[in-house]
């Protein structure tokens, strides 16, 4: 019997995903735990293991379709069997979108031109989905179709880039995300903005012009400039879940701040002859990181998160790090930091860093970890406070290493100095762990050597 699979809910909160790439093809005999597609969200890209056994029979989305969960994506069944015709798809969709067993599709005359994959996640009654792609007002003068997912519109609407003329790489000359991003780095021409209304791109009609009633000048146009109207930016799936998980977290999570001034003197010195040996180079952060875990060593009960059920304590040190994107910023967690040499700490962070600025992270690479580090020390920030990311108890902000007064033995002297501050879960973590555990991490950078140990 034939089963519908439905768009998962990858990650916690997740309201809409995108299939990034079919894993499968119409025809294939698949398992449970076999993996199944590229799931996209808007912080990571998700690989999705099957979890009903059978023939996929039909792929209802095509590759960079964007859905909600729980809608159709695609139709496992028995070898053989008919996919049941979807109720949600109207005619000219089903026709564009209907798959053949493998066996036929060979001899099909126009096979290489239909949409190759278009699948989803599982789930028992079929939810209304459209599935047709749109085409572009240019593609229908025409007179051809084009295919392109609202996740690619998206994406070349928000970076001003122009679609036309361009041949996706995607089955069927589909334009997929790759697309979009070699256009970015070949410095593609923009498109002119469509979206915000501006005094600039949408000027009024003339007859309009000469009827408004006249305004004083203001800023720019006391000045002699043109006034400007505020642009409305669309806002990015993950500017809205990054704005919904931090207010929670500021209005649910009981922050309290610790700031502690760290000297940094010899731990750049270690630096320094790290990086001197042939083939090797860490930074700051990399040592800043190993300290943290250390500290975790020496007050172990600060180690813990806050669940529903209980106080989790942890007996490992999975620490997530903060990286900026463009359009805001994701948080992988490197498990087993204590058992990490510096170096090979090193590269695990510069991977995760590299494949979240390409989108390229695992679901278990941004989930768990009990403590985070943000640092925008290479910005020259002096100090800041940053909002706890659950379930995770505390966060790190550490900021640039400076020249400052310093006392030794009574006497004053300059020294490099950097400012961290502790935000803490005061559900789990009390005011004196708290500064028990940031004394020891004060302690670690400060005797670098103790890192490494």
């Amino acid at each position: 019997m034939a089963t519908t699979i439905r768009m998962p809910e990858v990650l916690a909160n997740v309201t809409e995903a995108a299939v990034q790439k079919w894993l499968v093809a119409p025809g294939d005999e698949i398992a449970v735990g076999q993996p199944f597609a590229e799931i996209e969200t808007e912080k990571a890209v998700v690989e999705y293991m099957a979890e009903t056994a059978g023939t996929v029979l039909q792929l209802l989305i095509g590759e960079g379709d964007a859905v909600e969960v729980g809608a159709p994506i695609a139709i496992v069944g028995e070898a053989g069997e008919v996919a049941p015709a979807s109720p949600a798809a109207a005619p000219a969709a089903a026709a564009e979108l209907a798959t053949v067993p493998a066996a036929s599709a060979a001899s099909a005359p126009h096979a290489e031109a239909a949409p190759h994959a278009e699948a989803a996640p599982h789930t028992a009654e079929p939810l209304p989905v459209s599935v047709a792609p749109t085409p572009s007002v240019s593609d229908a003068a025409a007179g051809a179709r084009r295919f392109i997912s609202p996740l690619v519109r998206r994406l070349a609407r928000e970076q001003g880039l122009s679609l036309d003329g361009v041949r996706g790489s995607g089955p069927g000359g589909r334009i997929v995300r790759r697309d979009v991003q070699a256009m970015l780095g070949s410095g593609a021409p923009s498109a002119a903005p469509t979206d915000a209304p501006s005094a600039v791109s949408n000027p009024a009609p003339a007859a309009a012009t000469a009827t408004a009633p006249a305004t004083a000048p203001t800023g720019a146009a006391a000045a002699g400039g043109a006034a400007l109207a505020p642009e409305l930016l669309p806002t990015s799936r993950m500017r809205k879940t990054i704005a919904r998980r931090l207010a929670e977290s500021k209005s649910t999570v009981p922050h309290f701040y610790l700031t502690a001034d760290c000297r940094v003197d010899r731990l750049l010195e270690l630096r320094r002859e790290i990086n001197s040996i042939d083939g090797i180079k860490i930074s700051v952060n990399d040592l800043v990181v190993k300290a943290v875990a250390a500290a975790f060593f020496d007050v172990p009960e600060a180690n813990t998160t806050w669940t529903d059920e209980g106080m989790l304590r942890h007996h490992t040190a999975d620490i997530a790090i903060a990286v900026s994107l463009d359009d805001g910023l994701v948080t992988p967690v490197v498990r087993g930091v204590e058992s990490l040499t510096v170096t090979a700490l090193a590269a695990a962070i510069t991977d995760l860093a590299t494949r979240a600025r390409l989108g390229g992270l695992k679901q278990h690479e941004i989930e768990g970890g009990s403590f985070a580090v943000s640092n925008l020390g290479m910005f020259g920030t002096q100090a800041f406070s940053a909002i706890i990311n659950p379930p995770q108890a505390g966060i790190l902000a550490v900021g640039a290493a400076r020249p400052a007064p310093v006392v030794v033995d009574g006497a004053l002297e300059v020294g490099t100095v950097m400012t961290v501050t502790l935000s803490a879960d005061h559900r789990v973590l009390d005011g004196a762990l708290a500064a028990r555990w940031l004394a020891a991490f004060v302690a670690r950078i400060e005797k670098p050597v103790s890192i490494l140990a």
